[in-house]
């Protein structure tokens, strides 16, 4: 095994949404996000006409909450057309992800029923991969449509720490290139191992976390700059002796925001890898959601910035915890819950002492993508 795979795996085995549904209950926007695709989505599953069985793949799925009525959506439109074929579909995420979750949810077993479509229609089977989406995940030509949202962001392994900040938005030069090198080479082996999978005639469609043609990004879209508020409270802690500066370093979220540019390189000439796998970019585009508890705040006037704060901070804190958590680790599960939980409270006591300017808004690069034969 080289020392890249060994780096890789070991990234991956630590990284995960926070569980027992507080991923998708606290996630309103990403569920916003997906549920905007239908019509991008229905016109892709129209062309899977000839396919037998239809095998369907949620990359990247956390606990599935947030894509569950996407899905319920695509299966009753397909039984309400009278297309009664099996259909599979396969959640992946890493092996740390709480699957135990996702497959009560998909069975009703939650406390949300109205879209748990393995109950309510047949002929539906429901399957989970813990292994990342960086390699091949199913057989050879036997996906009819991936999916994957607010996932492949994720780079397979940290090409370097982050020194001065937490996130690549906000690295140096030198930290932010090696970081973007590394994106690129995990976007180009994400593509080959879909074009592995997908069987000719079939789609793929993804919406990532990226920077747009106005500079803007996820918790960056005017005013606050989330990850920046990340850093300030981090370092504080460093500061004020709570932790080290290794374990500041430490806290360097494994991603890469990709431009557009970036997104479309490997479909730009007919030589290229993805190119000769056959695959054809169908559209690309970029999108902004707005933050959901931020609109709720500014059209309710009895909402105080107390209550805007208590849904806003933990809606960063259910993807980003493992990161701040991981870094401090060696330390007792305690010692680590009462600094994060210090953490979390810092940064939402900020945003209840003067809200202005502080929101969530999500930036997508949202691609339709076809295997050719």
């Amino acid at each position: 095994m080289t020392e890249q795979k060994e780096q890789s795996l070991n990234t991956q085995s630590v990284l995960s949404m926070r569980g027992a549904g507080y991923y998708s209950q606290r996630t309103a926007g990403a569920k916003d996000a997906i549920d905007s695709l239908r019509p991008l989505i229905d016109t892709a599953i129209d062309q899977l006409a000839d396919m037998p069985v239809l095998r369907f793949a949620d990359f990247g799925a956390a606990d599935g909450g947030t894509s569950a009525e996407m899905w319920h959506h695509v299966i009753a439109r397909l039984r309400n057309k009278g297309d009664n074929r099996p259909v599979e579909i396969l959640y992946t995420d890493l092996p740390s992800n709480d699957f135990s979750t996702l497959f009560k949810t998909m069975q009703g077993m939650q406390e949300q029923t109205d879209f748990a479509y393995q109950d309510k229609f047949e002929n539906v089977f429901v399957h989970g991969c813990g292994t990342g989406f960086h390699r091949q995940l199913m057989a050879s030509n036997s996906l009819s449509f991936g999916f994957s949202a607010t996932a492949m962001h994720y780079v397979s392994a940290k090409p370097c720490e982050i020194a001065d900040h937490v996130h690549m938005v906000g690295a140096s030069q030198d930290e932010r290139t090696a970081f973007a090198a590394q994106a690129a080479a995990d976007w180009e082996r994400i593509l080959l191992a879909r074009a592995t999978e997908m069987m000719d005639g079939g789609r793929l469609v993804v919406m990532n976390f990226g920077i747009d043609e106005h500079g803007r990004y996820l918790g960056n879209t005017g005013g606050q700059n989330m990850f920046d508020r990340f850093c300030h409270h981090w370092c504080q802690l460093m500061d004020d002796g709570v932790i080290t500066r290794d374990e500041f370093i430490r806290a360097s979220f494994a991603q890469h925001y990709r431009t557009i540019d970036e997104f479309t390189a490997p479909f730009t000439t007919p030589d290229s890898a993805v190119s000769k796998a056959g695959l054809k970019l169908v559209s690309a585009r970029t999108q902004l959601t707005k933050c959901p508890y931020r609109k709720a705040f500014e059209a309710d006037d009895t909402m105080d910035a107390a209550s805007f704060a208590g849904q806003l901070i933990p809606t960063t804190r259910s993807w980003s915890e493992t990161v701040f958590s991981t870094a401090l680790a060696g330390r007792p599960a305690a010692e680590i819950t009462a600094i994060v939980d210090q953490f979390y409270g810092a940064y939402e006591a900020e945003v209840a002492a003067s809200p202005d300017g502080h929101a969530m808004d999500y930036i997508h690069i949202i691609m339709e993508i076809e295997k050719q034969a």
